[in-house]
């Protein structure tokens, strides 16, 4: 017989309860990721609860001292974020706890994650099996100057309303599951540019305002040249302003051109899946496109 996850825990001298993220006041989500050092606006956790749902541990006097989200895509596939317990937590098993509550939640679903180096013990300890690094680039943005870039193949121009089908479209071909409700939320926030073979879009990359400044994802394109080619005006754009990028890609064109446009390694996180992995790691051929950029570590 399965065991439900219990409604409450008991922590030390308090116990905690089960709260919907729908329900609970901004600022203190936006207290809760600042107690860990995450750079997280209210806005942005406005964003995520308007694109996904999550649980929040409250204590007695309803103050959140930690979260755990989930964003759906389909039937059968989620990414999960936001998994935040406060210090005072971070060895008392509500991680463990907030995350039982979201496989209860949603059973049976293909999950992918991003881990911190702190987590990562216990998405092990819940059958999350490790993927590939995301490295986090960010930085005050700059033009590089040096170096003549290789050119893409099409033309580049300001993305509209009427591009998000195709923009969809691209998403899944690189990502490995449409995400059309993410896609087109992301068109509401961000700006975009696209690569355009004739009428045929070959690659896109989103901009939005995040945390300390902007970021750049999701980046979908088939090659460095195609990727650069759709980066590079945000770059322009955001010249001497704080701005990000998390991306899978650790060598070649593209993660030098980061580099030299102030954007550095600045931490990694490790994609983990559970149950079904998707295709978008696998070796597609040079035809298929890549996720050069995630939407975030959180959205995937």
């Amino acid at each position: 017989m399965e065991v439900k996850p219990s409604e409450s825990l008991k922590i030390d001298a308090f116990s905690m309860r089960i709260g919907d993220v729908q329900d609970v006041d901004l600022e203190r989500l936006h207290a809760l990721s600042l107690s860990v050092g995450w750079p997280h606006r209210a806005e942005d956790w406005q964003f995520l609860r308007e694109s996904g749902q999550g649980f929040v541990a409250l204590d007695e006097i309803g103050r959140a001292l930690g979260s755990a989200m989930w964003f759906p895509h389909g039937a059968n596939f989620a990414t999960v974020g936001m998994v935040i317990t406060s210090p005072r937590l971070q060895t008392q098993g509500a991680a463990q706890w907030l995350m039982k509550r979201i496989f209860d939640r949603i059973p049976g679903r293909d999950l992918r994650l991003n881990a911190t180096r702190a987590a990562r013990r216990l998405y092990l300890s819940l059958d999350f099996q490790p993927e590939k690094t995301v490295y986090q680039c960010q930085g005050i943005a700059r033009v590089p100057t040096a170096g003549r870039p290789t050119e893409a193949h099409g033309g580049v121009r300001t993305l509209e309303a009427g591009d998000i089908a195709a923009a969809i479209a691209l998403d899944a071909a690189g990502f490995g599951v449409r995400r059309t409700a993410l896609i087109e939320k992301l068109f509401e926030h961000s700006a975009g540019y696209g690569l355009f073979d004739g009428n045929k879009l070959t690659a896109f990359a989103l901009c939005r305002p995040f945390g300390r400044g902007h970021v750049i994802g999701p980046v979908v394109a088939g090659s460095d040249p195609d990727a650069l080619a759709v980066v590079r005006p945000h770059v322009a754009d955001h010249s001497g302003y704080f701005l990000r990028i998390d991306t899978h890609m650790d060598n070649g064109e593209f993660a030098a051109f980061l580099s030299h446009s102030g954007m550095p390694v600045f931490d990694t996180v490790l994609t983990m899946s559970k149950g079904k992995c998707l295709a978008d790691f696998s070796d597609g051929g040079s035809a298929r496109p890549k996720t050069y950029a995630l939407a975030s570590q959180t959205l995937g």
